[in-house]
Parts: structure tokens; sequence; C-alpha cells
């Protein structure tokens, strides 16, 4: 039997686990202060949740089989789906506006490379029932505050921005028909990563004349002052141009507008999108997109029957981890004992003493490790040292002096006469050692 585990999956060892630990509890102290509320959903789901979302073609991706039930079910590949159904399945009684996140883990079928397996957790945040840009300020912020938590700042990472309801109207000026938008968008989601006379070629056969091509390509280049100058009084643009530069006072009165970079190229390859939407990127460029999300007004009618905006997004631990690794801000470790409990093997009572301290300390709150078979005290120390206890706790009820020594270094010994009383201190919160 192979030791690996399956291709595209992780084990995931005390090391590994205190770094996922770290992230975990990093995106839930953020999301948290922002006074939104966890939830979770089953990892299996009805197939056609997925599909009557993404279309057919989403199966080929899938880890899908017929259970015993003879129903066509999934491991859920995303969360909003499940989100949809739990909220429309309780509009009516949710107070609006909902703020839930999860941390789901999530399956896909699909070529490993880097920053992309076939499982990863991933922090999903959304709201619901909110159509003002304020929503959609307040959701970036959280992300942001998220990059600012892991040690990262402006100068590592940047939100590139773009509002999908801006671009119909500049397309719309430009005259391009409506039935062309969606090549137009293929095209801008990947000018970065395609010779731009391939792009021309596209937009071409999408039916754009050459002019109009040249006005497309450019629109990477253009910041949000550029395009409100240009285009800011057409009649199809001149809404969203106001609606985004509110947007903007937002994001600065939120303090992260020095992170944000605006992009039309940020379109989000997901159909469903419908306003604001955005991608954070490390800024050396060496990793796939850290998060994405936006605005999916009519994703939750469509679902889940219920008709209410919402917007959100996701940020997998994959690509955090690995961006987190190379700058040097991973540095979690196992938790180790707080105390090591030692004890006099020469003595009758001392194993029972000490196991009676142990529960004392643990009842405490406290973590406490000591060995499982009799040893020597300097064994017994030397095991303490290994696990990285940050202290022993010395039992030896023959001494009526130091029944219980606490030594922190070699010359460190503090001296108890009761048990209460070495409780009395392990709880004290300048020496807290609670797990």
């Amino acid at each position: 039997m192979s030791q690996k585990p399956l291709p595209g999956f992780r084990d995931f060892y005390p090391d590994q686990f205190a770094e996922r630990a770290h992230i975990f509890d990093t995106w839930r102290r953020v999301v948290r202060r922002y006074a939104f509320q966890e939830y979770d959903g089953p990892p299996l789901e009805p197939l056609e949740l997925y599909t009557q979302k993404s279309g057919e073609e989403i199966v080929t991706q899938l880890y899908n089989f017929t259970d015993k039930g003879d129903r066509a079910v999934a491991m859920r590949p995303e969360m909003t789906p499940t989100f949809a159904r739990m909220v429309g399945a309780k509009a009516q009684a949710l107070r609006k506006p909902v703020r839930w996140f999860a941390i789901p883990q999530l399956f896909r079928y699909e070529r490993t490379q880097k920053g992309r397996l076939r499982e990863h957790f991933q922090l999903n945040v959304d709201i619901v029932g909110e159509a003002d840009v304020l929503a959609d300020a307040e959701l970036l912020s959280i992300a942001i505050e998220i990059m600012r938590a892991f040690g990262l700042s402006d100068r590592d990472v940047r939100a590139r921005v773009s509002d999908r309801r801006l671009l119909n109207g500049l397309l719309s000026h430009l005259g391009i028909a409506e039935s062309s938008w969606a090549a137009v968008y293929a095209v801008l989601d990947k000018l970065e990563r395609q010779p731009r006379e391939v792009s021309a070629e596209k937009l071409a056969a999408a039916g754009l004349d050459a002019n109009t091509v040249d006005t497309v390509l450019g629109f990477g280049t253009l910041d949000f002052a550029t395009v409100a100058a240009r285009y800011g009084d057409a009649p199809a643009v001149r809404e969203h141009v106001e609606r985004f530069r509110q947007y903007l006072a937002y994001l600065d009165a939120l303090g992260v507008a020095a992170w944000v970079q605006f992009d039309l190229t940020i379109v989000r390859g997901l159909a469903y999108y419908t306003g604001i939407v955005f991608e954070l990127f490390d800024n050396v460029g060496e990793f796939r997109a850290i998060c994405g999300g936006g605005r999916y007004d009519n994703l939750l009618k469509s679902l889940g029957g219920t008709d209410l905006p919402a917007l959100g997004f996701g940020m997998g631990d994959v690509v955090i981890g690995e961006l987190l690794r190379s700058r040097g801000l991973l540095h979690a470790v196992p938790a180790a004992p707080a105390f090591w409990v030692a004890q006099s093997p020469d003595t009758g009572d001392a194993p029972q003493a000490a196991l009676r301290t142990a529960r004392a300390l643990r009842d405490a709150d406290c973590a406490v490790e000591f060995t499982l078979r009799s040893q020597k005290l300097d064994k017994q120390l030397e095991a303490g040292r290994k696990a990285d206890a940050r202290a022993f706790v010395i039992v030896d009820p023959s001494s009526a002096e130091a029944p219980w020594r606490v030594r922190r270094s070699a010359h460190d010994d503090l001296v108890f006469s009761s048990l209460e009383a070495l409780v009395a201190w392990a709880s004290m919160p300048h020496e807290s050692s609670h797990e």
C-alpha cells in the first residue's frame, strides 16, 4: 500500500497543521471583528446544485458519483451554491443584511499546479441583502485587513478592482454589440497572458472594427481618473463612474485605499458576477490570485429562488500559505506543553501525587504532559525538553520544604507548599499557559 496521499491531496503533520491553524485563526479573528457569523454546510451536495450554476461541463472537474439511494451527488467544489441554498431556505427569517462566513474544505478533480490542488480550504465571506456600494467597500476592506493581519503591506499585495457595470457601459458607449461582450470579457481576462496580436484577432472575430480593437486593448493601461475624464459624461457610463468614485471614497475612509488599483481587465471568469469585482495579487507576480470575489446580485434568485442582492469573496489556504512562507511570515509551530510534570521515582506516593498535580493543572486549563512510565528524574526532564515544555513541575511528596518545585531554567526554581498555591500561580495572567 502506498504511504503517500492521493495526487493533489495533503497530509497535515503537526507542523503543517499548526500553519493551517494559524491561517484559520487569522481569518476568523479578522472576519469576526467585522461582525460576521460562521456557518457550514454538508461536504456532499446534489450534483444539480453545481450544474445549475455552472453548466454540465463542470462535471469533468468534480468528484461525483451515484450514492446508494441512486442520487447523483458531488463533493462540494465551491461554497457559494450551498450558501445560496441555505439563505434561500430561510430568507424571510434572516436579519438583513446577512453577514456570514465559512471555512469549508473544497474538492475539484483538475490538474494540480502551483497554488492549485485537488482539495483546499477556503475562507468564504458573503453579504446578502444590501445593494449599496458601501457593502462592496466593506467586503474588500475585510480581504485587505486579513493581509495586514498576516504581516503583509500594500508593498506586498495589490487589490485590483473593476466594475462589470462600468465595463458594460464602456462597451455600450463604444458601440460594441451586447452579443460580443462575452468575447471581449474573455480577451480582457487573458490580456496579460496572451500576445497582443492574438487578442486583436479574437476581438476582430467578435465583430469589433480596428479602432475599437485598439481602444479595448488599451483598457489595461487606464486608471480610474482617465476613465472618468474620458468617458465620465457619456450617458451609458456616467452613473457607473459616480458609483465607483463613491466606492473609492469609502475605501479611503476605511483605510485601505493605498492597496487598491483600478483595473478593467479584472472581469472574473465566473459568469454570475454583476457589479464590482476584485482580485488580490502579490506585487512580485510570483503567485496566482490570492483572493477573488465581487457582487453577484442574480445568483441567489437563479439557485434558491430568493431575489436578494449579494456579494462575497473566496480566499484559499494554498496560495496564502505559499505567499506567507515565501515572505518568512509563516512561523506557526505545534503547541508545546506549558508544564511537564516530573516525579521522584524513589518515593512510593510520587506517581499518584504527580498525577493529581497534572489533573489539577489541566483543570485550570493548562496544557500538561508527563512520561507514561517510571523513569529517573533526569530522563523525565530530558523528555520534557524534547517536547519544548515551557516549565517543569517537580513533585516530591517526601520533601516537607519543597513538595512542588517549578523550574523554568537551570537557576530558577519556585517552591510551593501546596497544590492549591501552585495552581493559583499557574493560572495568573502573566504566567498564562492556557492552550
